[in-house]
């Protein structure tokens, strides 16, 4: 059970046909932390699995820092009431922009809810946030990410080599003023 009690106020709930987008409360930490437990999600997840007690704390951190601080947006994925995916746009100095984060359980692979989950994260970077460029980076193993990306516009912008000697997609997508979105050159 959670001992946090601040509600975040600060991203807002975002709608697609199949999913909603809401911040987190206090009441998602074990889900939260079941969906970064699983391997198969955290493999592809920053620096990868990690501690349950990491995850504790990083959920912790979206209340105590992101959402006090209001550094950036920061969603529980749901669908049908229930916590499937994470979802994050911030800037980052490795994109020298903003990008945009997403998981989502195992259970929802092969559906289409990454794509819708990706486009969702898009129009509100464009649309909201104002941006004319988002971003993503995905490690070069993580086929599926690349082809949901590459069906919503990303293109390949550059690698960046790892520490570990893995390699990361760096893939971006632009908007055009009317509208109309063109691929990263």
């Amino acid at each position: 059970m959670s001992r946090l009690t601040t509600v975040p106020t600060m991203s807002p709930t975002l709608r697609t046909p199949r999913l909603l987008l809401t911040p987190y409360t206090p009441d998602d930490e074990d889900d939260f932390v079941a969906l970064f437990q699983d391997t198969r999600v955290s493999r592809w997840m920053g620096d990868g699995p990690v501690s349950e007690a990491d995850d504790r704390a990083l959920f912790g951190r979206i209340f105590s820092k992101v959402y006090a601080q209001d550094l950036f947006d920061v969603w529980a994925v749901r669908r049908d009431g229930r916590l499937i995916g994470h979802a994050e746009i911030k800037r980052t100095e490795e994109v020298r922009g903003h990008e945009i984060i997403y998981a989502l359980s195992p259970e929802a692979w092969g559906s289409g809810l990454g794509t819708e989950l990706a486009e969702a994260l898009v129009t509100y970077g464009f649309g909201t946030l104002g941006l004319t460029e988002v971003h993503a980076t995905v490690a070069a193993e993580n086929e599926a990410s690349l082809r949901l990306l590459a069906r919503n516009g990303f293109t390949h912008v550059r690698d960046i080599e790892e520490d570990d000697g893995g390699l990361t997609r760096v893939l971006s997508k632009k908007f055009l003023p009317d509208g109309a979105t063109l691929p990263a050159l």
